[in-house]
């Protein structure tokens, strides 16, 4: 039978697999723009206390735990012409764009009440607009491709475009940010970035195609135990393990780059903050370039497993070299082996992502890409909120002084010392939890065939007889005994 689809003509080359990443521009470089710059102009620009700082992301983050479930429900039950998916994306992207740039407008006070109020809500703005494009995005290529390697290429180019945008997210605020205590710098930053970040998500939604199929039949109000319903599945819980260990690590080296250049190197007056993130960024290009065949002919789970050492070296090798004076191009070394092993697990993240649909659907009988999406979305966004709030914390933890970084002043040398730790033992801890769930994570092509196959037996697509080596993939894959896969029950929480 043949799958009706919604948008442009189906194809899988280059130039069709970069269309569809491009909105990833606008993922993977809102997060670094944030993440990097975002505290920063509330603390070194407006003036805001660091714990009060933190908070502000982390409050838009917590939002999230009601919006990203329901927009995933919202998704799973919506049909439309254009594909309920790719209409989300277009809605999302134009209301994402306008809620960015009202993050960064400075308000003409020094009320740190009046200051957090404001900058709170644009959060929980730009959160749920956020969650509008994302949440149909992260489950758009389950219902574009079913080939497991054809997937691993789609997720590369994705990749590489989340690449891309930290590398201008990181770089045109550095260009055009030369004081960071000067505030209306950082809107027009947040205008000239907004015009790339809608530009992406036009491109995507004219060049990608959507399978069309009845919606889930569930109500709005079930958002919630559908979204932890996914949590059955033994592998999306392995997978959640490595996404959050994988993203929250770079969360923290992008959160507290700039901290510290400035306040531990103190370059950031002669460029090192863009050599250092220049170098950061494209060597992860570079790495995403090289490491997409490698993930394709080997396996996703591979390059988690042999980007997180990676990581790891290039992380604590810097504890020799944080300090005032020291040479720039030992820490570029390093800098840019952090930036190749990140390109294995950031590659592998979003290749991993698109198959957890299949288990679901296995586990549940249901095709629920939204709701596995939102899930997923939800818990990186909680991440990353948790992250940025932890930063802020441990800064007010070690001493961290925002009245002599209003002014420019240099911080005192333990808290110098304290940012070190911090950015180097964090992030290693949490690629050591990435590597412990991924040697655990039971997925490589061959399980997934095994899913696939079955899930054509279910449907009656496929008459074979399931063999007890594929019961116990299924199982393996699955945490559930064989005779309780495929079961509507599945979709609600168990007592």
């Amino acid at each position: 039978m043949q799958k009706k689809m919604a948008g442009a003509k189906v194809g899988y080359g280059a130039g069709r697999r970069l269309m569809y990443g491009m909105a990833e521009f606008f993922g993977g470089g809102a997060f670094v723009v944030i993440n990097t710059f975002f505290t920063v102009f509330l603390i070194k620009a407006l003036g805001v206390p660091a714990a009060l700082a933190g908070l502000v992301p982390l409050l838009g983050h917590f939002w999230d735990a009601v919006t990203d479930p329901m927009m995933g429900n919202i998704t799973d039950r919506s049909q439309h012409r254009w594909g309920p998916k790719r209409f989300y994306i277009l809605i999302g992207g134009f209301a994402s764009v306008l809620t960015f740039i009202l993050m960064w407008v400075p308000l003409p006070t020094h009320n740190n009440t009046g200051l957090f109020l404001y900058y709170a809500l644009a959060c929980v703005l730009f959160s749920t607009a956020f969650t509008i494009l994302m949440v149909p995005y992260n489950g758009l290529l389950p219902d574009m491709i079913d080939d497991y390697g054809r997937r691993a290429r789609f997720s590369n180019a994705r990749t590489i475009w989340s690449t891309i945008g930290a590398m201008v997210c990181g770089i045109i605020p550095t260009l055009m940010i030369k004081d960071t205590t000067q505030a209306a710098a950082y809107l027009k930053v947040a205008m000239v970035l907004g015009a790339f970040f809608l530009l992406s998500t036009l491109v995507t939604f004219f060049s990608t195609w959507e399978e069309l199929k009845e919606p889930v039949q569930s109500k709005l109000s079930e958002s919630f135990v559908q979204a932890g319903s996914t949590l059955h599945n033994k592998s999306f819980r392995l997978f959640v393990g490595i996404y959050l260990g994988g993203q929250c690590g770079m969360d923290f080296v992008s959160g507290l780059a700039l901290y510290y250049v400035d306040d531990v190197l103190n370059g950031y007056g002669n460029g090192y903050f863009m050599y250092l993130m220049g170098v950061l960024l494209l060597s992860q290009l570079i790495g995403m370039i090289c490491w997409g065949p490698v993930m394709v002919k080997k396996s996703k789970k591979f390059t988690v497993l042999v980007g997180g050492p990676i990581r790891i070296v290039g992380t604590l090798a810097l504890l020799a070299f944080s300090y005032e004076g020291a040479p720039l191009v030992p820490v570029l070394l390093c800098t840019g082996l952090i930036g190749i092993g990140n390109a294995a697990t950031l590659t592998s993240i979003f290749a991993i992502l698109s198959d957890m649909a299949d288990v679901d659907e296995l586990i549940t009988s249901e095709r629920r890409p939204g709701v596995v999406s939102g899930m997923a979305t939800f818990a990186r966004k909680i991440s990353s909120g948790l992250s940025a709030s932890a930063i802020g914390f441990l800064l007010s933890a070690v001493g961290y002084d925002e009245v002599l970084a209003s002014t420019g002043a240099r911080q005192a040398l333990s808290t110098q010392r304290g940012i070190v730790g911090i950015f180097i033992l964090v992030p290693t801890i949490l690629v050591l939890v990435m590597l412990v769930c991924g040697i655990y994570f039971p997925i490589t092509g061959r399980e997934f065939k095994v899913v696939q196959t079955e899930i054509a037996r279910r449907k009656g697509e496929n008459s074979s007889p399931t063999s007890e080596e594929e019961k116990r993939i299924c199982e393996k894959v699955c945490g559930l005994p064989y005779d309780n896969l495929w079961n509507k029950a599945n979709t609600r929480l168990k007592k």
